[in-house]
């Protein structure tokens, strides 16, 4: 069914939109997927904050110009399906890695972070990468390690008094 020139020009505005305030974009072939399983998928990517959507290749080709992600235009090739993590880095690696790990039809061709285009095979580094609430929190067991040391450092004087006392106490109890 052929798209009309407004409809083109309104997919190619609003895939620009989200690769503009994308943090990263993974590209995958779904040629063999069921419609069912790709509901599932779109579900999954909408509960995560991913943005996902089957774009002919030409209109992706000029949706991604002036964006950091016009390095996958020689990637575009046959069915491609596309996924920009708006909010978390990895979130789109990992929607469509764990949903690969299921469907073997589907297939990862590349992934982009930072202007730059990565093989399918990088995808466990980006998917790995943690969310924000991670970060934040190793980030706090980070800052709160050097203080926590510092307090048992401090306790551990009057400890070590309060035992010598005991001790001493001990052997007077012993001896009498």
């Amino acid at each position: 069914m052929a798209i009309r020139l407004e409809d083109k020009k309104q997919i190619v505005s609003e895939v620009n939109q989200a690769a503009s305030s994308a943090l990263s974009a993974v590209i995958a072939d779904y040629h063999g997927v069921s419609v069912s399983k790709l509901t599932d998928l779109r579900k999954t990517a909408r509960e995560n904050n991913v943005y996902l959507r089957v774009v002919r290749n030409t209109l992706l080709k000029k949706a991604v110009v002036d964006t950091e992600f016009e390095c996958i235009q020689e990637v575009l090739v046959g069915p491609t399906i596309l996924a920009f993590s708006q909010e978390d880095p990895g979130a789109a690696a990992r929607v469509l890695k764990d949903f690969a790990k299921d469907n073997k039809a589907f297939e990862i061709k590349a992934l982009s972070v930072g202007g730059k285009l990565l093989d399918a095979s990088q995808i466990d580094v980006l998917a790995t990468l943690p969310t924000h609430d991670q970060a934040l929190s190793m980030l706090m067991s980070v800052m709160l390690a050097p203080v926590t040391k510092l307090a048992r450092t401090l306790i551990e004087v009057p400890t070590k008094a309060t035992r010598a006392v005991a001790a001493v106490r001990d052997q007077k109890q012993e001896a009498a």
